[in-house]
């Protein structure tokens, strides 16, 4: 009998051949070591990204409804900052929670940073060169991959660049919880104690700028406080650890995983450095193979029917994006890596009033930093034949670490 379950180390490192054979065998399978519905077809996954009524985002709150009292006052952080994340917001508050930052993830907004970007990412290829010369192993995704767009989200909202090792630290210990880790058994205590410490960091940030202001967007959000809409100071800090935390995890894991498939398949990556406009569609080639979220985790609002299965109340639904992608209902030849594939409608970040906020800064940091990657250092290659080791997580899907040789 089929069954998927990310506790596998081989299904976690290549879960795409399982979801080939679900796609065409059970689309909407239920997972009794996973406790939920998985969801393959790229209809089925749009559809769910869609409905707001049945399905609900807000995947936390029964999570915290079902704990006793006792064990539920030993995540109060959790409750507060995360379960205040507009990800997992249904419609009116998640209307005006993202209504307040809409503007600063336009497109047009977003090309403003690009020179901050330009800036950082020649730094960041000076640094791996140098380590290289003396004689170090280059991480594409320590040295890179993860500071790059921490960096840059850090400097849009207005923290010190110092303090990039505690902001990985951080996020480390919120990734398994929001990740939905399937080893690690300890993952509600370290995400209580990473919200904690980011909580307390955000809140002494927001007393510094109502005292000295700064052009960033914690001093916006606390010189909007009373007016109309204006979120409350937990909401701020909710948001705030939201955008720190998803502005880099899902970005990294994004540069993590396209350089390395696109060192498997060397002649795309050959192709690309032979011609660099094709610097566009590689990124989104990048996000569709093997994207940066594999899934959408949603929760049953009500019973309801959906492709012929029926789905109760309170049961978990995980829409496989990363499975989406590879339907060859919508795309042509799909397990092929192609950089130039056009059109390329993936669904990873999202659909619908859950689309991603951040993904014209996805692309932007992206298509910059592999067109200078590709210029500087065309015969970057992957330091040995190890099989990478891939991340314990259902919902982010990227590589732990990625040695490099840049020449």
């Amino acid at each position: 009998m089929l069954q998927i379950d990310f506790a596998d180390a081989n299904t976690n490192a290549d879960p795409f051949p399982l979801f080939a054979r679900l796609r065409e065998q059970d689309p909407v399978h239920w997972s009794e070591p996973m406790k939920a519905w998985i969801v393959t077809r790229y209809d089925d996954v749009k559809a769910i990204a869609l409905d707001n009524s049945a399905i609900s985002a807000d995947r936390l709150t029964p999570v915290f409804a079902a704990a006793n009292d006792r064990r539920r006052g030993t995540f109060t952080n959790l409750l507060t900052y995360l379960g205040n994340w507009m990800v997992f917001r249904d419609p009116p508050d998640h209307a005006r929670l993202r209504r307040l930052f809409t503007r600063e993830f336009t497109t047009r907004s977003v090309e403003s940073l690009a020179p901050g970007i330009e800036s950082l990412v020649a730094m960041l290829l000076d640094d791996l060169s140098a380590k290289e010369r003396s004689g170090e192993t280059v991480d594409w995704i320590a040295d890179f991959a993860y500071p790059l767009p921490a960096t840059v989200i850090m400097d849009l909202l207005g923290v010190p660049r110092h303090d990039l090792r505690r902001v990985k630290a951080w996020s480390d210990e919120i990734a398994p919880f929001i990740g939905i880790s399937r080893a690690s058994a300890d993952k509600y205590a370290r995400a209580e104690a990473g919200a904690r410490a980011m909580a307390d960091f955000f809140r002494d940030l927001m007393a510094e700028r109502r005292v000295e202001p700064r052009d960033d967007l914690i001093s916006q959000l606390v010189a909007s406080h009373g007016e109309r809409d204006a979120l409350s100071d937990d909401e701020v800090i909710a948001t705030c650890i939201l955008l720190l935390f998803a502005g880099h995890e899902t970005t990294t894991n994004m540069l993590g995983n396209g350089l390395y498939h696109s060192m498997r398949f060397r002649d795309q990556w050959e192709r690309l450095t032979g011609d660099l406009a094709l610097v566009g569609t590689a990124i989104e080639e990048w996000l569709r193979y093997d994207g940066p979220s594999g899934a959408l985790a949603r929760i049953a609002a009500a019973d309801v029917d959906f492709a012929g299965r029926c789905l109760k109340k309170g049961q978990r639904v995980l829409a496989f994006t990363s499975a989406a992608n590879r339907d060859g209902m919508q795309f042509p030849n799909p397990d092929a890596f192609d950089i130039g594939r056009a059109p390329n409608a993936h669904l990873t970040f999202g659909h619908g009033i859950h689309f991603c906020l951040g993904a014209p800064l996805a692309r932007l940091e992206g298509q910059i930093a592999v067109k200078r990657l590709a210029e500087r250092f065309p015969d970057i290659r992957l330091a040995d034949d190890t099989a990478p080791t891939w991340t314990d997580s259902v919902i982010l899907r990227g590589l732990a670490a990625l040695p490099v040789k840049l020449t």
